[in-house]
């Protein structure tokens, strides 16, 4: 909304402009009228919408053309004034005034226009006959206001409907020719009502409309008032209410009801409630809230984020098999501008049998997204209405960002949920595959992945110690003089060489050699195609001998060529690695080490599992 309103007041000569802002400010008709009016404020705190005011007069006698076009251009609204008793002056109101006030602004964004009539004292008929036609030729004129400043009559009124026409303006909500809403208006109010809809049933029930309304207004309506809106939407559309709820059409149909009835600002506090700005987009101070992150720290989602994201995955879930269906992810983004979610996006994360994104699988992409692109996650908060559903002051409360990571390194321990690992390795080493394994896919899942719809990021959940964390494992392109800063910084690095290609190892060594060697990053080393026969790699040393030399954990063999799924013990190893960077290599080398992180995943896996089935169940 607006911070301020200008009011500009235009007319013929002595038709009372100056006289009208006189009456408005000292409450009562001057005996001394000067040709112009200073321009007055009125503070926020006098006026009707709590909105500074601004009111300036304009006088032909004192200002030149090029001040009136000034003006103009700098008014929100603008009040023709015409004299009731005088006939010219409503003549020009449609010869002269409308027509220089049109050369003079933007065609895509007309400044709202009042009418007023003045000296309504000095007539026994009224002058709306005469006006109405008017009012119908031309869309931007807001309503017409008949007014005496002799008699303080309709003064206020005046100044508040011009107020009003800025703050809560017709324009974009309603289409008088057609005497329906506009288009964008129904967009908005569509979404509105899906994200109010928070059992995904296709009405609003009592509970929702409550919610509703408490979140817009501050307050709930009583039964009785509740069951007087749903009577008017009944005895007007057959559909417009369904099984006692409110239908979309009666949603609609309400608000269509109040415009017509003048009560624009009912739509707009809904509209700004959601986030909307007065072009009907959605506000970018909405949508980006400010988060501050410091070097060397990362952004996760917290636990209010992830419940209120497993309670839209609930209501999309329809047929309640754990996995969104092309439609059902259809639905749910149906509150989004554009679909957030390419085909990449199925190889990323963990899906069913026929492709489909499981529950795990959808948290898994949101989490990612808040760790690549925390902008763009609150964006996507945004669509859904995270900060209006649970009541949170912006999106950015349901982020945490992490502390730095130097500090987790001088304690020795991590708060962190989500470790990142890049993965490096020569073209046809393996890295694709060590990727989708990870999701659990073999080598003959993995073939029926189209190149277009290939991803360079494989996330999902790994348990160490019975701690259900995220591993992040993103594959970088082999251009071994063109790494970046993104592609060096992780929490661990994983070196993968094909074990049947000789000169593979080496492109893995240099890596090391060039950026890790020095660094504090942990890394190991993947024997990767491993059912393969293994050959001697050319280079100085054998791998597991250039792994003692640098202290590393011996290389880990691994093959996506299997009957079922991969195993799932290295990324154990990665993340374990991942958290616990301090731990020596004497206890990475330790068999008991790796096996109570094992133990835990295998027992939490299988439990998280079930503990989410038996929550489903009440549902």
């Amino acid at each position: 909304m607006r911070k301020d309103v200008r009011i500009l007041l235009v007319g013929e000569p002595k038709v009372g402009k100056t006289s009208l802002i006189m009456s408005l400010v000292s409450e009562e008709f001057p005996d001394v009228v000067p040709y112009r009016a200073e321009e007055i404020t009125i503070p926020a705190d006098v006026t009707p919408e709590r909105v500074p005011t601004h009111i300036v007069d304009y006088s032909e006698a004192e200002q030149t053309d090029e001040q009136l076009f000034q003006e103009i251009s700098k008014a929100n609204v603008i009040c023709i004034v015409y004299a009731v008793n005088n006939k010219k002056s409503i003549e020009k109101v449609i010869s002269h005034w409308i027509p220089l006030i049109n050369e003079n602004t933007d065609k895509d964004s007309r400044v709202p226009l009042i009418l007023v009539g003045n000296k309504s004292d000095l007539v026994e008929h009224s002058s709306m006959e005469t006006i109405l036609p008017i009012m119908n030729q031309y869309s931007e004129i807001e309503t017409c206001v008949e007014c005496s400043a002799k008699n303080l009559k309709n003064i206020s009124e005046l100044f508040y409907y011009a107020q009003k026409a800025v703050l809560h303006p017709t324009g974009p909500l309603y289409c008088p020719e057609k005497k329906a809403m506009k288009s964008l208006c129904v967009k908005a109010l569509t979404r509105i009502f899906k994200v109010s809809d928070l059992d995904n049933d296709g009405i609003l029930n009592d509970n929702e409309l409550n919610f509703f309304q408490r979140t817009c207004f501050n307050t709930p309506l009583e039964p009785q008032a509740l069951e007087d809106v749903k009577n008017v939407v009944r005895k007007n559309l057959t559909d417009g209410v369904c099984d006692n709820g409110l239908s979309l059409k009666g949603f609609l149909f309400l608000h269509t009801l109040f415009i017509q009835r003048g009560r624009h600002e009912t739509t707009w506090t809904v509209l700004r409630r959601f986030g909307y700005d007065d072009d009907l987009e959605l506000n970018q101070d909405y949508l980006f809230p400010p988060l501050k992150i410091p070097p060397d720290c990362t952004t996760e989602l917290n636990h209010n984020a992830y419940l209120f994201l497993q309670s839209v995955f609930d209501k999309h879930d329809k047929d309640r098999d754990c996995a969104l269906s092309p439609e059902e992810l259809a639905d749910l983004f149906d509150v989004f501008p554009y679909m957030p979610w390419g085909p990449d996006v199925n190889n990323t994360v963990c899906t069913n049998e026929q492709g489909w994104i499981t529950y795990q699988g959808y948290l898994s992409q949101w989490t990612l997204t808040t760790y690549l692109d925390v902008q763009r996650c609150l964006e996507y908060l945004g669509y859904l209405g995270y900060s209006i559903i649970a009541e949170q002051e912006s999106h950015a409360a349901g982020i945490t960002v992490t502390r730095a990571k130097k500090i987790d390194l001088q304690k020795k321990q991590t708060q962190r949920s989500v470790f990142r690992c890049n993965v490096f390795g020569d073209i046809g080493s393996g890295k694709s595959g060590f990727l989708q394994a990870f999701l659990g896919s073999n080598l003959m899942r993995q073939k029926t992945i189209k190149e277009e719809h290939k991803s360079y990021y494989a996330i999902s959940t790994t348990y160490v110690y019975g701690q259900e964390k995220y591993l992040l494992l993103h594959e970088v392109f082999p251009d071994f003089d063109y790494l970046s800063d993104a592609d060096l910084a992780c929490d661990i690095v994983c070196l993968v060489y094909d074990v049947s290609n000789p000169y593979s190892f080496e492109y893995c060594a240099k890596v090391f050699k060039q950026y890790f060697m020095d660094s504090k990053t942990a890394c190991m080393m993947i024997a990767a195609k491993s059912d393969l026969p293994e050959v001697k790699q050319v280079y100085g040393c054998s791998p597991l001998e250039f792994c003692r030399k640098h202290k590393m954990p011996p290389p880990q063999s691994f093959t996506c060529n299997t009957a079922a799924a991969p195993s799932r013990d290295i990324y154990t190893k990665l993340t374990t690695m991942a958290m616990y960077p301090h731990v020596s290599q004497a206890d990475l080398k330790s068999s008991t080490f790796w096996l109570r992180a094992s133990v835990g995943a295998t027992v939490f896996a299988v439990l998280g599992f079930a503990m989410y089935r038996v929550l489903l169940k009440p549902r």
